[in-house]
């Protein structure tokens, strides 16, 4: 997917971005979300749980087979929220902003689920009066984290050694560009939660199904 990459708001997007990575890595107490359950409920039962009226608000996310979560956002003031609960999925308002979706989850909460996310899979966000908008996923993206606990830690591409992205260059290639989903966790390994990033890049079902991207996307 080719990302433009907008200046405008460029710095404090960059600078909300270092707080959410660090966000992503603290380790609270986990709670269960209400309702949560080891299978995945159908999904107009779950399209039903999650509606509230307000044809605005993002309320939840459906993957067949890998998660149903109810989304969850940022408060008034707080950028860096990531919700502490299991079963939920926090909406990255910064992202708003440029007209795209970033889902954010702890990898040892909700996130867990992220490394399921798979090159072809459909995507179905619930708004709260029943619309449904259907992504397809199109790039799963794994960097090791040089510095795990710096919010300044550059970041090289698992699959690619030749990429290393600054912090800034990590905002515009998951945050920026054509309307797109962004899904966020961490990557834990070698006892470190925090060791990479994982970003999970789904667009819209009519721009997958126009492009073709069977064939320019390999999955990973």
């Amino acid at each position: 997917m080719t990302l433009n990459m907008p200046v405008k708001h460029t710095v404090r997007s960059v600078s909300l971005l270092l707080t959410i990575l660090i966000s992503l890595f603290y380790h609270p107490i986990a709670t269960k979300a209400i309702g949560e359950s080891g299978t995945l409920p159908a999904f107009a039962d779950f399209t039903k749980s999650v509606q509230n009226g307000d044809a605005k608000a993002l309320r939840g996310v459906y993957v067949d087979d890998v998660l149903a979560l109810p989304i969850v956002q940022q408060p008034s003031g707080s950028p860096a929220f990531v919700s502490n609960n299991d079963g939920e999925i926090t909406q990255f308002g910064m992202a708003s902003q440029y007209g795209n979706i970033g889902l954010l989850a702890h990898n040892h909460l909700s996130g867990k689920s992220f490394a399921e996310l798979a090159i072809g899979k459909q995507v179905r966000l619930v708004y709260g009066d029943g619309r449904i908008e259907s992504f397809v996923i199109i790039e799963v993206l794994r960097y090791q984290a040089m510095q795990p606990t710096s919010p300044y830690s550059s970041f090289r591409r698992l699959d690619n050694t030749e990429e290393t992205l600054t912090a800034e260059q990590m905002f515009k290639r998951v945050y920026l560009g054509d309307r797109h989903i962004t899904f966020q966790t961490c990557i834990e390994a070698y006892g470190n939660l925090s060791w990479g990033r994982l970003f999970v890049i789904a667009v819209p079902k009519s721009e997958y199904l126009s492009l073709d991207w069977q064939h320019m996307q390999t999955p990973q």
